[in-house]
């Protein structure tokens, strides 16, 4: 049970020894200053000093890691044992993981020599020593000083994970054996993340849970129906020149661990060689999949398998692919010509030929497949039964437009068409029905029958020249039936379209979906979160002086939301918490002071706070012409008054102090009265009364036994009859605070 409403909250724990940490860090950062020489830059550090180590044995220090202020900050940055070959830049990049390259960072690479955001190292007697770099000590070693903020250049650190780092200079961009990074936070900012705080009950958002940098350069994805092992169509990832990863990964989707690498696919000659996978066609039964590799390579391949099977085709480029119309081919784009070719032989069965284009989406549910063609702004159905053209339709925006995908819903056959920053919905009649606009290029969509939502990731230009490219991508979700967006936009940090366009793949039901930066060489998994919704909901109540009382709610949410209980005495005014009120049940025990406070449960989790709507409590004073009946019971210390013969039902009225029990009566005279603070009790025939209670009273008795002491008004007991009598009445409180906790509930 939880103690009492209106009880101040406890003083949170540990206030003084944050403060020993304060007053420690800042003397171990007064240590470390105290070694700069004399004419070393100096700031006013805020934070702990960090050192960490790189691949080669390098040594680096950052004077400040935390607490940095987000306007700007100075912060000391030292270095040894770097290698008198290699120049590297010093600056503020976002941190992209281990054996990727930090990027992009604050004020960009400094090739000037002006920059205060980044310096430029280099080995002694490099030609650009001097004014644009200065060079290395004895041992590789270098102190400098560089000017961070929190946001610029198309950088938010308080979006993605930002460190301090060293890399390589232009001359060696794919080199990673110079990148030592040291994680560094700014004042304000909540390490441990967190979003959509106070949004309304309900609201959908997602959020990274992990990034995936074991498959190269990510072109497409397939989460595999059956075996639900994450297939990865990858190239080679040029900032990792020493390992070839083109080809075909096979992910484990919950931690991104490789389980296989499919890195050869037969050629035109029939020879296996290194071969990336463009496009993934779709599943094979149990797993595996059908995918195209580069140029007109038509293959498959599972988990395990040391090498892909496949066919080259004939002709020009493979610009899109998908299954066919039988297990045993697939249907193929080579420019404006569709074919659908044997697997197994690559022979065509059936070829097609349109006005123009180069992507398509098939509904093979609905016998028909969508053509593109972007250049002349039109859109194109296919009959997939007679493999004819049944209707032509304009692409508005799409003529000369960005072309960005085409996909259909499988739920309700529209078609969907991204074009530059704009989605095009069409219905499977192909009337234009919705038109999308968002700020990014729309480059990919995926749909979740299960929840009705549409996925669709969109990339930013990546010319930062533009005023309305920001280097950030943008997840966003609508309803398929309405359109309404379905979730809050999220911002995809560094996703951009200079290197690729990026694709998605959701899990059924929504909970998790896969998007890939084939600029960061990257899959980043999203987790769904909802914000608190209320479910059920406390009323006001009305109790007795005494009485124990519930208040129930509970909420659903993900992740799962905590509650806790507020209450207020002054009218909704202030509120404050309960002490110890943490659970969906609030239940103590009601006193006249409390008579009208308000209460209130406050749902949390990482998205969001919901709060139930306030219910008042009403007190009323104990009487002792309450409820009759029953055998005169008591519970919890609080008197109750009752006859055998009553006409009332087996209630009693509680209120607090002594405790009473009656006899019995032929004609229904015996029975018990409590008051607060004692009892007097009356009984005729045979009972017996116990008066007083713990806070004393009177009891007057008519009996021809019990052994009362009529002239002093105390009641004389035995012993073994008080012990019946207690344990009569903790059974009697047992079962009627669990009735009167049900109907609360």
């Amino acid at each position: 049970m939880t103690s009492t409403p209106g009880t101040a909250p406890g003083t949170p724990p540990g206030g003084q020894s944050r403060l020993r940490r304060r007053a420690g860090t800042a003397a171990v950062a007064a240590l470390l200053l105290a070694g700069i020489p004399v004419g070393a830059a100096v700031s006013a550090d805020a934070g702990t000093p960090k050192t960490a180590t790189g691949p080669q044995g390098q040594k680096l220090t950052v004077s400040a890691t935390t607490g940095l202020d987000p306007a700007e900050q100075k912060v000391r940055v030292q270095g040894e044992g770097y290698g008198l070959t290699t120049g590297i830049y010093v600056a503020l990049c976002k941190d992209n993981g281990d054996n990727r390259v930090p990027s992009p960072c604050l004020g960009g690479a400094d090739m000037s020599g002006g920059s205060k955001t980044s310096q430029w190292i280099v080995p002694p007697g490099d030609p650009y020593e001097g004014d644009l770099a200065q060079a290395f000590g004895p041992g590789g070693t270098f102190d400098v000083e560089i000017e961070i903020a929190r946001k610029g250049d198309g950088l938010d650190c308080a979006e993605v994970a930002c460190s301090v780092v060293t890399r390589a200079d232009h001359r060696a961009a794919g080199d990673r054996t110079q990148d030592v990074r040291i994680p560094v936070v700014f004042a304000g900012q909540d390490p441990g993340g967190g979003e959509g705080v106070d949004v309304p009950a309900g609201t959908v958002s997602y959020k990274s849970a992990a990034d995936f940098t074991t498959a190269g350069k990510p072109l497409d994805l397939l989460l595999h129906p059956d075996s639900k092992k994450l297939y990865v169509g990858a190239d080679n990832l040029p900032d990792t020149a020493d390992v070839d990863e083109r080809g075909l990964h096979v992910l484990n989707p919950e931690n991104g661990t490789s389980e296989s690498w499919i890195s050869q696919a037969p050629g035109s000659t029939g020879a296996l060689r290194a071969s990336a996978a463009a496009r993934i066609a779709g599943p094979l039964p149990g797993d595996g999949v059908v995918y195209n590799y580069p140029l007109r390579g038509v293959g498959s391949a599972k988990s395990g398998d040391e090498a892909a099977t496949g066919v080259w085709l004939a002709g020009s480029t493979i610009t899109d692919i998908a299954p066919g119309t039988t297990p045993d081919t697939v249907l193929v784009a080579q420019g404006a010509t569709l074919s659908e070719i044997e697997r197994a032989t690559g022979t065509a069965t059936r070829t097609l030929t349109l006005p123009g284009g180069t992507q398509f989406a098939a509904d093979p549910g609905r016998g028909a497949l969508w053509y593109t063609d972007f250049t002349a702004g039109k859109l194109h159905r296919v009959d997939l039964a007679s493999f004819t053209v049944s209707g032509s339709f304009d692409l508005p925006g799409g003529s000369g437009g960005m072309a960005g995908f085409t996909e259909t819903d499988p739920a309700t056959g529209a078609v969907w068409v991204g074009v530059g920053r704009s989605v095009l919905v069409f219905d499977a009649a192909g009337t234009l029905v919705k038109t999308l606009v968002g700020k990014d290029l729309a480059r990919d969509a995926a749909f979740d029958t299960a929840s009705g939502r549409a996925y669709v990731v969109r990339q930013d230009g990546g010319d930062l020249s533009d005023p309305a490219n920001d280097n950030n991508g943008t997840l966003t979700v609508y309803g398929t039936e309405d359109f309404a967006v379905a979730a809050k936009d999220l911002s995809l940090p560094g996703n951009h379209s200079q290197a690729g366009a990026a694709s998605l793949v959701v899990e059924p039901g929504g909970a998790t979906v896969f998007v890939t930066s084939p600029a960061e060489g990257k899959i980043t998994k999203l987790v769904r979160q909802v914000s608190p919704l209320v479910t059920r909901a406390p009323a006001d109540l009305t109790a007795k002086e005494g009485e124990e009382v519930t208040l129930g709610a509970e909420a659903e949410g993900t992740p799962e939301p905590t509650v806790r209980w507020q209450v207020s005495t002054d009218g909704a005014q202030t509120w404050k918490d309960v002490e110890g009120a943490t659970a969906s049940a609030l239940t103590f025990t009601a006193r006249t002071a409390q008579d009208g406070y308000r209460y209130r449960a406050e749902f949390r989790n990482d998205v969001g706070t919901t709060r139930t709507a306030a219910v008042t409590l009403t007190v009323t004073a104990a009487t002792g012409g309450g409820d009759t009946g029953g055998n005169g019971d008591a519970s919890n210390g609080v008197g109750s008054t009752g006859s055998d013969g009553s006409t009332g039902g087996d209630g009693g009225t509680q209120s607090s102090g002594g405790s009473t029990t009656g006899g019995s009566d032929s004609t229904g005279g015996s029975g018990s009265t409590g008051t607060s603070g004692g009892s007097t009790g009356t009984a005729d025939g045979s009972g017996s009364t116990v008066g007083g209670g713990v806070a004393g009273g009177t009891g007057t008795a008519a009996t021809s036994g019990g052994g009362s002491l009529a002239a002093t008004g105390a009641t004389v007991m035995s012993v073994t009859l008080a012990a019946a009598g207690l344990f009569g009445a903790g059974v009697l409180v047992h079962r009627r605070a669990r009735r009167r906790t049900e109907g609360a509930l």
